[in-house]
């Protein structure tokens, strides 16, 4: 029995005792499942990268490279030198198993050019060698692997006519034969591998141009490609993008570094490094390179952000080192761009916000942002949105940020914060309406606004910048600019309302007034505690309420201001209200009506209403409340503010529910439901469905009852019994 034999013997004894069949094989291994066919029949040459590979796969070390053959048969298309230059497989590689799927396919196709891009430090170049390895042995003319150093510290990218003589030598061309002319040089390469079978590794390019010269016309050679830019211009390859690893994978790699199982303190580990490959190297490397530290050593001082990417340097590799690399290529528009980006900060932004920073028109703005992500120092989590990586936001505000002067820095979030306050306002006039807002003044430097053209746009817009406004508000606080904190905070307020987003709504006006009592504007002070207020309140939380309101009512008062005063003594009737003092909620509300209508506020008087309203009902008038609730109806729709009208519909199905004419009930509650939806209160919505089953309930239809309270709780679910009778009968039934 011949050597080749009896390895391809062992292998299939081996796979067969696994339980694995070819095709399982050879989708852990990545060969294809003919070629390892071949290899057990003995019809093809087993390598040594197959063996180490299978070895691990099957669970068996030691048991298939002692039976590899000494002297490998080759399959020759020419009496050529048949060159192999692949640098060693990365030990310890893990994951990818995608995107090793996806480079052998796009290999396999015609044409067979293949990029992989990514972010420094994500692992391009170790997941090209370790597919190289895996299909070398497939190309009877071996392979070539050229580093063009496009991203290389002190060293320029090669050019193309450098790489040309350098393989054209590789390739067996005496030096003498080589011609001095580009083109001439570009011919003579492409000539040598005219009928070969070969694979060319072009790694770390720097653009498409470089490696265009590069590519062979000769179909049978296969060509991949690694980058830090996507070279999406190369229209003839497929291109496959490489992400940070997976949470599982990252902690596989960084326990198969330092042996410590997958937990808690490995997560927490890998997530500060950006789930990068480097990152997770350097950190491993830092572990073992200090015997005394415990791993949550490691965590704790990665976990300074401020000086995390010092931390993330082993002495021979570093991040800040890896990223610098790719800052060098931007220009001078996109270099100042990607280091006043770093003073956004939300998780995200659009082009309107970076435009704010810039100073840059949108058009200038787009084709900056489009030119870093191309490089990958942005993310786009969604169309028309970036973002950056954890380390790269660091990296920016440290090392790029400083390159901007303080003046330029400051003047930009200056922008930016009052561009946001613009915006908000805007979207704020067109889901509150009516609403009285203070005059806010912006300086000619502030961009126009967001193009907003009704309700729907300026809802759908709060929804994907709320979080960004909502760290705006508080960096806005952190640095000083006080009136833009609290003016944020001001708009935001109905949104908050509408979406029930009480933690964040609590938050920004904490900040709010903060900022209101730094300046010394009494006014905004107690405007941002009353505000706070209703969200305590909409939060369940009556006590604190109801102190806010009482802060707020004295300082209202010591201004002078008279509306200010009543809108208070409105919203604490409601905390009144909820406390079970609906006496006392009553004559607030009535003193406060009262002022409204005098002052010809027709939106603040429907509102209030509304209020004496639900404290009938539970004064047990619920006939007098339906009776008001309709009254106030046509106010809300002439004036076009849709949740209110909801909200009525939803007090007016309450009422009638109380008194039993439950077929108008279920008329309002289905015309609430309805109204809810399209202007976006999952809450509103969520109760009167719980209305709706409270009524099939007492009509004696529990089918019909659990088909709606689980609509309520699909979208909308915990209604608080204490704030929303309609949840508090639900539990009675």
């Amino acid at each position: 029995m011949s050597e080749r034999a009896t390895f391809g013997a062992e292998l299939r004894r081996r796979r067969r005792a696994a339980g694995l069949s070819l095709t399982e094989l050879a989708e852990r291994t990545h060969y294809s499942k003919g070629y390892l066919s071949k290899v057990e029949t003995g019809a093809a040459t087993p390598n040594p990268a197959l063996a180490a590979l299978c070895e691990s796969e099957l669970g068996v070390p030691g048991t298939l490279v002692p039976l590899l053959p000494r002297e490998p048969v080759r399959r020759r298309t020419r009496p050529d030198v048949r060159p192999s230059g692949l640098p060693p497989a990365t030990p310890d590689f893990v994951g990818r198993a995608t995107e090793l799927r996806l480079v052998r396919d796009a290999l396999e196709a015609d044409g067979g050019i293949c990029v992989v891009s990514g972010m420094g430090g994500v692992g391009k170049t170790a997941l090209a060698v370790r597919c190289a390895h895996r299909l070398e042995t497939g190309f009877a003319d071996g392979c070539l692997f050229v580093n063009l150093h496009g991203y290389d510290a002190g060293e320029a990218a090669a050019a193309p006519a450098v790489v040309h003589d350098r393989l054209l030598r590789v390739l067996g061309v005496p030096a003498e034969r080589i011609p001095a002319d580009p083109d001439d040089r570009a011919a003579l390469y492409r000539s040598c591998l005219r009928g070969r079978s070969l694979l060319l590794v072009l790694d770390n390019a720097a653009n498409a141009a470089q490696v265009r010269p590069l590519l062979p016309a000769e179909p049978k050679c296969r060509v991949l490609i690694t980058s830090r830019s996507r070279l999406t211009t190369l229209d003839e390859a497929r291109h496959v993008s490489l992400d940070v690893l997976s949470a599982p994978a990252a902690a596989e790699l960084f326990g198969a570094l330092t042996g410590n199982p997958p937990g808690d303190p490995v997560a927490r580990v890998v997530d500060r490094c950006g789930r990068l490959p480097l990152a997770i190297r350097i950190a491993a490397a830092r572990l073992r390179a200090h015997p005394t530290w415990q791993l949550e050593t490691l965590e704790r001082r990665l976990g300074a952000e401020a000086d995390r990417l010092g931390e993330l340097d082993d002495g021979e590799r570093a991040m800040s080192a890896a990223f610098q690399l790719s800052a060098r290529r931007l220009g001078d528009v996109e270099s100042r761009l990607f280091g006043l980006l770093a003073l956004h900060p939300g998780d995200d932004f659009d082009v309107h916000a970076a435009s704010a920073l810039s100073g840059l028109s949108l058009r200038e703005t787009d084709r900056a942002l489009e030119r870093l992500h191309d490089m990958y120092l942005l993310t786009q989590p969604e169309a028309e949105r970036y973002g950056f990586h954890d380390l790269l936001r660091e990296f920016s505000g440290e090392a790029v940020l400083a390159d901007v002067p303080e003046p330029d820095r400051a003047a930009a979030f200056r922008r930016l914060a009052a561009f946001a306050v613009r915006s908000a306002a805007q979207a704020d006039c067109l889901t509150t309406p009516q609403r009285f807002r203070p005059e806010i003044a912006f300086g000619e430097d502030v961009p126009a606004p967001v193009r907003l053209d009704d309700d729907e746009m300026a809802l759908a817009w709060y929804r994907a910048e709320w979080p960004g406004l909502v760290a705006l508000c508080r960096a806005a606080a952190e640095r000083g600019e006080h009136e833009r904190c609290w003016q944020l905070a001001f708009f935001l307020r109905g949104f908050f309302f509408t979406s029930k987003l009480w933690d964040p709504w609590i938050a920004t006006h904490r900040w709010a007034r903060a900022s209101a009592t730094t300046l010394g504007n009494r006014w905004a002070f107690a405007t941002m505690t009353a505000n706070l207020g209703v969200a305590l309140v909409d939060r369940g939380e009556l006590d604190e309420a109801s102190a806010r309101y009482r802060e707020a009512l004295g300082v209202y008062r010591e201004l002078g201001d008279e509306h200010g005063e009543h809108t208070v003594l409105a919203h604490h009737a409601w905390a009144l209200h909820y406390q079970g003092e609906h006496e006392n909620a009553l004559r607030d509300l009535r003193i406060a009506r009262d002022h409204y209508e005098r002052t010809g506020n027709r939106r603040n008087a429907a509102i209030t209403t509304r209020g004496i309203a639900l404290t009938l009902t539970a004064l047990e008038r619920a006939t007098d409340a339906a009776a008001l609730a309709e009254q106030v109806l046509p106010v809300f729709d002439e004036l076009g503010l849709a949740l209110d009208a909801a909200m009525t519909q939803n007090c007016l199905g309450w009422a009638w529910f109380h008194t039993d004419r439950h077929d108008r009930a279920t008329a309002a509650y289905h015309d609430a439901a309805t109204r809810a939806l399209a202007c976006g209160s999952a809450y509103e919505t969520a109760r009167a469905y719980t209305g709706l089953g409270n009524v099939a309930a007492t009509r004696g239809e529990p089918e019909v009852a659990a088909v709606f309270w689980a609509r309520a709780d699909e979208t909308y679910p915990d209604l608080d019994p204490v704030m929303v009778g309609e949840a508090r009968a639900r539990r009675l039934r």
